[in-house]
């Protein structure tokens, strides 16, 4: 299984969503045609972001609004008044079908596709179109398969800990259903000394009840992961807080037990995305709708504008392998819809990335007539808590990633207000806590965060000819595929490429060339 990607370079001088330049915006993109979640997890730890299939790098020093990587901490996540605000909002809606009035405007989690990349519908349509999966697909089998002929001569045993096999380039490429594998719950074994990125120490008893839970949910005759599935039912071991008078926590406050003549009932449930899930295909016209509505009640977009096939091209599509390892979370890695139902319909979508480390939030849709539940915050919180629940079952998986912190923009800033959380360094690559940014932040739009002035990427590309091309049926080093290249210019962008991806990825990776 390897990425696929075909760098498109530098894309300066067109219109910015969140200050309205009409030519300060500033990004590098690739085309990827495959990727592994180990690869698109290094990627954004290096201040990459997806909207759809297309990847990019926004150029910090020179775009007119610098977007910062931004992470919580969801184990030490404590929601503040404002967000118990939503949520209480939400329990009284759904016990007493009461609806609050006032000021109903919501935090923009998603805010327009800004948060994927504005203005670039006309060329991310066009990269589709020229980027032909199935003949770029084929041959790459046929390298794969040569490829492994070889290795086969010299260590039959290093082919099965090949990372690109045939079979799993024949799985990503065909047209099928993945099958399903049994995925197996492993408890975490606490570590010998105090580790605050992993939960603390439980008892038998405890885990004796989440093996029950797992039990129940893997007999789910529906074969749908559901995250947290009814209102009122606490899926997580985080000990409740509520005796000795301790602040709730927020799975206290998402799934207070409602009455049973409750007013509303709402269910969370989660379903693959890429590959589509059967699940994923029957609710697929009804997810668009709501989608559709959004766009034109909330961005004011003409009804011919928020397309089907631009629906898919941006929510849908996704480069991510769906990856299901045993000591992974039940529902695989990936790419998913959170699908919100209330009374049997579909009022919102959360649009995320299952990855080792965290859970990244794509975008957010919903019904407009239920823009009075604060969607945008509420959604935010279900997702702190779905990484929370996903950490119990894969320890390293401990991050919520909200995309991008836009400090120069009034609106993108209430993403800081989910503490605890960090900022990306945007020269060295290292998280910062976001209090020590917020300062340097208002006097200057672009920031180095890391204090230390000796520090350097330690990811960076050092050995640009190891980098794996993909070229003419055939993967090289780049070492190999330069000494073919006469044009000077190619040299200058793949060492760009190599700079941006880091060392890891550029060797991970195959940059496909023609």
């Amino acid at each position: 299984m390897a990425s696929v990607v075909e760098y498109k370079g530098l894309k300066a001088g067109y219109h910015c969503g969140y200050c309205d330049s009409t030519e300060g915006k500033a990004s590098c993109g690739m085309w990827a045609h495959s990727m592994t979640v180990r690869d698109y997890q290094d990627l954004i730890d290096r201040g990459w972001r997806r909207s759809g299939k297309y990847v990019y790098k926004p150029v910090m020093n020179q775009t007119c609004c610098p977007q910062y990587t931004i992470r919580c901490h969801p184990l030490e996540f404590q929601p503040s008044k404002s967000h118990k605000k939503v949520l209480k909002k939400m329990l009284k809606f759904l016990v007493k079908g009461e609806v609050s009035k006032g000021n109903c405007e919501d935090e923009p989690m998603d805010s327009a596709m800004e948060d994927a990349v504005t203005g670039d519908f006309a060329l991310i349509n066009k990269l589709d179109i020229k980027c032909d999966l199935k003949t770029l697909g084929d041959d790459l089998k046929e390298s794969l398969k040569s490829e492994e002929k070889k290795k086969e001569k010299t260590s039959k045993k290093e082919d099965s800990k090949e990372l690109i096999n045939s079979q799993a380039i024949e799985e990503k490429l065909g047209s099928g259903e993945p099958s399903h594998s049994i995925k197996v719950h492993v408890v975490p074994k606490p570590g010998k000394g105090a580790d605050l990125s992993k939960p603390p120490c439980r008892k038998a008893k405890e885990i004796r009840k989440e093996r029950k839970r797992l039990k129940l949910m893997q007999q789910n005759p529906d074969g749908a992961f559901e995250s947290f599935q009814a209102q009122g039912q606490t899926p997580s071991l985080f000990p409740s807080k509520t005796k000795s008078n301790q602040p709730k926590s927020l799975e206290d406050l998402i799934f207070e037990s409602l009455p049973e003549n409750a007013s509303h009932k709402l269910e969370v449930r989660v379903v693959r995305s890429s590959p589509p899930s059967p699940q994923f295909k029957a609710t697929f016209q009804e997810s668009y709708q709501v989608y559709k509505r959004y766009q034109m009640v909330i961005h004011k977009d003409p009804p011919d504008k928020p397309t089907v096939s631009q629906f898919t091209r941006f929510l849908c599509s996704s480069p991510l392998e769906a990856e299901n390892p045993p000591n992974g979370p039940e529902c695989g890695y990936g790419s998913f819809h959170q699908q919100y139902w209330l009374d049997g319909k579909i009022i919102a979508v959360g649009v995320i990335d299952i990855l080792p480390h965290c859970v990244s939030s794509v975008y957010l849709y919903y019904d407009p007539g239920y823009s009075f539940l604060s969607l945008g915050v509420y959604s935010a919180l279900r997702e702190i808590a779905f990484a929370r629940q996903l950490h119990e079952q894969t320890s390293q998986l401990c991050y919520y990633y909200m995309g991008f912190y836009i400090h120069s923009c009034a609106k993108m800033k209430y993403k800081g207000q989910y503490r605890p959380s960090d900022l990306l360094c945007p020269e060295t690559y290292v998280w910062v806590p976001i209090e020590q940014c917020l300062s340097s932040l208002e006097n200057s739009k672009y920031c180095r965060f890391n204090q230390d002035p000796e520090a350097v990427d330690e990811g960076r590309s050092k050995e640009p000819d190891r980098l794996q091309v993909f070229y003419k049926k055939a993967i090289m080093p780049y070492g190999v595929y330069k000494k073919h290249q006469k044009d000077p210019s190619e040299d200058a962008t793949v060492q760009q490429y190599a700079s941006l991806v880091g060392q890891a990825c550029s060797e991970r990776m195959l940059l496909f060339r023609n």
